[in-house]
């Protein structure tokens, strides 16, 4: 009840607790290799998903020089939400997707040590937010995928 309210009232967005997609490690041929693979698929089903939109986005403007109506507005807003999903999860900071990559590939004696994090990850996230550390880092990222996408000059 602590973090979305401080979320509340300084004006940050409330992350939310989204329930992790159950993995069984046993049915996994090497289970550290194999569940980073896992983690990283939501990112990137977004980054397909943004990428998607923003070819619609592009046959749909197909002859115009602006963007009007209700569909380009909702296929804009699709390429946009989708790219900051796929880099905002891959933040190495478990509970995030990019944590559990990032353990995956971290040698085991690092990632075990790196994994006792996963208690303080919400909080490092509102650390992040507060300090304007996490727009400093992923914005120009983010920035940088959506030219690409909708090939900004």
């Amino acid at each position: 009840m602590l973090f979305p309210l401080v979320a509340m009232l300084s004006g940050l967005p409330i992350l939310g607790w989204a329930k992790p997609v159950p993995v069984d490690p046993r049915h996994l041929r090497n289970p550290r290799r194999d569940f980073a693979v896992i983690a990283a698929a939501g990112p990137a089903s977004n980054l397909v998903l943004a990428t998607l939109a923003a070819a619609l986005l592009m046959a749909v403007e197909a002859g115009r020089h602006e963007i009007v109506g209700n569909t380009e507005l909702v296929l804009l807003m699709a390429v946009r939400v989708n790219v900051i999903l796929a880099i905002f999860n891959m933040i190495p900071v478990p509970p995030l997707d990019g944590g559990n990559v990032a353990i995956g590939l971290l040698p085991a004696p690092i990632a075990h040590v790196f994994a006792q994090i996963r208690p303080y990850g919400f909080l490092i996230l509102y650390a992040l937010m507060l300090t304007g550390t996490l727009g400093y880092l992923l914005g120009p990222v983010a920035y940088s995928i959506l030219r690409v996408l909708l090939r900004i000059p």
